[in-house]
């Protein structure tokens, strides 16, 4: 019988869980500048913010799954099930970044 979680388990699950809600809080300030007209975003941002939350919930179910299939502990379990979540929130803070502030005059 596996333990619930290892010591290793629990600090990588509680950092990559900061790390994923500190980039989804980036995330959600970027957005909601964009929709005030602060933040340079794509036109379809609304759409995309709409559809990654279902496959990111899939891609997490998948991998919550496979997982405990293949016998993992709940620590793994609970790790593999945010990985894709934290790669979803990773990738938008890194891209709405890289977008940035509108500026006065029309320079972004």
């Amino acid at each position: 019988m596996f333990p619930f979680m290892t010591p290793t388990q629990a600090i990588r699950l509680s950092m990559q869980t900061a790390l994923m809600l500190a980039e989804a809080q980036a995330v959600m300030f970027m957005r909601l500048a964009g929709k005030a007209g602060g933040w340079s975003v794509t036109p379809g941002e609304e759409r995309r913010m709409v559809a990654e939350k279902a496959q990111a919930a899939m891609a997490s179910g998948a991998a919550i799954f496979r997982s405990a299939a293949a016998g993992g502990s709940p620590g793994a379990v609970a790790l593999a099930g945010l990985k894709p979540v934290r790669a979803k929130t990773r990738a938008n803070a890194a891209r709405l970044a890289k977008r940035g502030p509108k500026l006065p005059g029309g320079a972004s």
